[in-house]
């Protein structure tokens, strides 16, 4: 899955002189346990400066926590990722036809963001979405394309 590096003297400090490596993963686990993740399907193993973490994860946004967590250890200058997700990860690409819009003669951002998101006051959402091509709120032109920013 990949290999993160980390500064290997910075971080919290877990490891005593002499730590085998069934201890470090242990130590490493306890303190990644602590921010609260479900490690209930995680395992943790330590080969000198390096933790392998393997498992489930519960999501995407949990896996990448537990590995910054993982790494944010002193005496740890890699975290080998090979955890998978228990909730997988759904990317869904957009309509283009919803994500580009046309301007028409009359209208203006408040008229698209009503047409588009039902609220004219959605307006500054395209406006900030099309900088630096806008560069002031009332200055759009018939045929000018604009990014409708879903969400």
């Amino acid at each position: 899955m990949g290999l993160f590096s980390f500064i290997k003297n910075a971080g919290e400090k877990l490891f005593g002189g002499a730590d085998t490596p069934e201890e470090k993963a242990a130590k490493v686990k306890d303190h990644v346990a602590k921010q609260g993740f479900d490690l209930s399907g995680v395992t943790f193993s330590a080969d000198g400066e390096k933790i392998v973490v393997s498992g489930q994860a519960l999501n995407i946004d949990e896996k990448q926590k537990i590995l910054a967590t993982a790494g944010n250890v002193e005496g740890v200058e890699v975290v080998e990722d090979e955890l998978t997700l228990k909730t997988p990860l759904v990317i869904e690409i957009p309509d283009i036809s919803k994500t580009m819009y046309t301007v028409k003669s009359g209208d203006s951002l408040s008229k698209i963001a009503k047409e588009v998101y039902g609220d004219p006051m959605q307006y500054p959402k395209i406006f900030e979405a099309n900088k630096p091509m806008l560069k002031h709120e009332d200055k759009i032109y018939p045929g000018q394309v604009l990014y409708i920013p879903q969400g």
